[in-house]
Order: C-alpha cells, then structure tokens, then sequence
C-alpha cells in the first residue's frame, strides 16, 4: 500500500465536555474514493475540519504527505442576493488566471455559465462551479462535503460520474484521492471504494457490499436485511455522455477493513 495522503490518528475532540469524536483513526490513499457516512450529529463536519487543518482535535494526530495540495467543496455557500458577482469573478477570487478558470469549468462542464451571476445558478450547476474551484489549484485530494446537495437524482448520479473521472486523472504520476460526505446511502455505496460509518466512533468501514451488510450499519441507519436493495455498479465498462456502454475497463477496485 502507498504512503496515505493524509492519516488521522486516534482523533478525539470534545465540546463542553461532550464527545464530538472518540478514537477515530482514518486514511486516505492516492487515487481512492473514501465516504464518510452516518447520520446527523455524528460528527462528520468536525472530522472533515479537522482533517483539513481549520480544527484542532482535543487529542489524536493529523499527518499530511508532504506537499499535498487539498481542494475544498463546501456543503453550501450563502451569497448575498444583491452582491453583483458572476461565476468568473467568483472564481477569480482564487488568484487564478481565466485560462486555468475556463479549464475548471470545462471539465465539470459549466463553462458556459463564466458570465452568470452566482445567485441565477441552479442547484446542480452551483455544485459543479464549487467542484470547479476546488480544482482550480490541481489538487491531490478532493474533500467534499454533501457535494450532491440540492441536485435531482439525474443529476447526482451524473456529478458522481464526473467526481470518478476526476479521480482517474494522473497528479504528478499520481491520481486523485477523494475524501467526501454523504447522507446519499444507496448512490454512494454504488459510487465509492471504502465507506466509513461514524457515529462519534468508526461504527465499520471497508468495501460499500461489506459496510451495507455490518450490523452496526444495519442498526444506526434502521435498515432491515431483506429489505434493502442497492444499487450495485461494478465499473467494469465505459459509458459516453448519453450513457451508452463504449467499451470495457477494470473492475471496481476491492476495499478492505481497514480505516
């Protein structure tokens, strides 16, 4: 196994003498697509704080390969309705040039809105200009938070497709890791190499087809056995833009237990 880009060590962190997060150990590895999953109140949003440095843990260790660049896709962004600001002077608000904005926009297929104002944008093009911008600066890791909220079901499944091919981009002779949540249960297990099911603790994680069959799952999430189907899509073929098959690939990568 590769050095992990970042490694999260026995993460603990308390809020007025409340358990946030206790003992949570979690990496991330060049080229793979890490979900964080459980419900609300978790402490999902903290771990993802601290795994991008804006929180310190009460106690535990963060450690970053050396020189990993992280782009950010927030949950939300609350724009000011009456502010004048198109998505061009938005995302220039980086310091990035307009070549390098178009090149973001073109690859999650929104160039065409450059000149929109942020606030005309509708759910699923907002979250494909804040995917955008958190490849502005080529990245390494990708942390996304609920990166499909707000979108239609269409929409989603295409915004996950997109955030995979992303993935298999090479970065300097390596490809992408993405560490994202998502309350998405049944599209996520479908598009995602290990699960993490926290709830203040790792509940379990590995492989979607082993964390949707774990018990500790089964019980948070409220989910009978026979009952739950998913969606299950193996990746062994490649579909063009109207989502007809254009030939075979490589089978999805298998997970492990490990965190």
């Amino acid at each position: 196994m590769t050095q992990p880009l970042i490694d999260l060590k026995d993460i603990w962190m308390k809020y007025q003498s409340k358990d946030v997060l206790t003992g949570v150990s979690l990496r991330v590895h060049p080229g793979e697509i890490v979900t964080l999953i459980g419900p609300n109140g978790a402490g999902k949003t903290t771990l993802v704080r601290i795994a991008l440095g804006l929180q310190e843990p009460s106690a535990g260790q963060r450690t970053l390969q050396k020189g990993l660049r992280i782009g950010y896709m927030p949950q939300k962004l609350h724009i000011n309705q009456m502010m004048p600001l198109t998505v061009d002077r938005f995302l220039r608000l980086t310091g990035c040039r307009l070549t390098a904005i178009k090149d973001a926009l073109a690859k999650t297929g929104v160039v065409h809105l450059l000149n929109s104002p942020m606030q005309s944008l509708s759910g699923g093009e907002m979250q494909r200009v804040l995917l955008a911008r958190a490849l502005l600066h080529k990245p390494h890791l990708l942390v996304l938070d609920e990166p499909v909220q707000g979108v239609d079901i269409t929409g989603q499944r295409e915004l996950y497709k997109l955030i995979n091919d992303i993935r298999e981009e090479p970065r300097e002779q390596k490809r992408c890791a993405v560490f994202m949540v998502s309350h998405d249960l049944h599209l996520v297990m479908a598009s995602t190499d290990r699960v993490v099911c926290v709830n203040q603790h790792v509940c379990c994680s590995g492989h979607p087809q082993q964390v949707r069959e774990h018990p500790a799952y089964q019980r948070l999430f409220g989910i009978v056995p026979d009952e739950l189907a998913v969606y299950e899509h193996h990746h062994d073929h490649q579909h063009d833009i109207n989502g007809q098959i254009t030939s075979c690939g490589h089978s999805h990568p298998k997970g492990n237990n490990n965190v």
